[in-house]
């Protein structure tokens, strides 16, 4: 991967719904070779997609929170299993498996307090692989991924 390489990718992180022309403008190739090069960082995996980035507040959503959790039992079957219920839920919007304590980081999205306080009792406390939860609320959120 050279200097031209990694000026693509800045600029599809920036706006991954530039032409392919505007985008070998913006990086000083022809079209047919910057084209090229996208293409050989999509197959390489480098580039593994493209997605809108949503306001959460839009969607009713901006109320959210920060998991630490923790495993009663951390057999495979009860990992494989808690990390498919959490994937599926609508409200867990990351969900990270992590090294040592705590088992898992959790970022949770939704309307206010009290669909949390539901949430949380009703789905993930009453998920039987939880022996511990530690919850953080988000006041302002300064900076996302990309």
């Amino acid at each position: 991967m050279d200097r031209i390489d990694r000026a693509i990718i800045a600029q599809l992180q920036e706006d991954g719904r530039l032409t392919n022309q505007e985008l070998a403008d913006r990086v000083g190739l022809t079209p047919a070779p910057c084209l090229r090069r996208v293409r050989r960082l999509e197959a390489d995996g480098v580039i593994t997609g493209y997605a809108a980035i949503v306001n959460p507040a839009a969607l009713g959503r901006d109320f959210e929170v920060l998991i630490s959790a923790e495993l009663a039992a951390k057999d495979r079957a009860t990992v494989e299993a808690f990390e498919s219920r959490l994937s599926a839920m609508d409200e867990v919007a990351e969900l990270r498996r992590m090294y040592g304590i705590p088992d898992y980081f959790i970022r949770v999205q939704v309307a206010n307090s009290a669909e949390y306080e539901q949430w949380m009792i009703t789905r993930l406390m009453g998920d039987p692989a939880i022996a511990r939860v530690d919850s953080r609320i988000t006041m302002k959120v300064l900076k996302t991924p990309r």
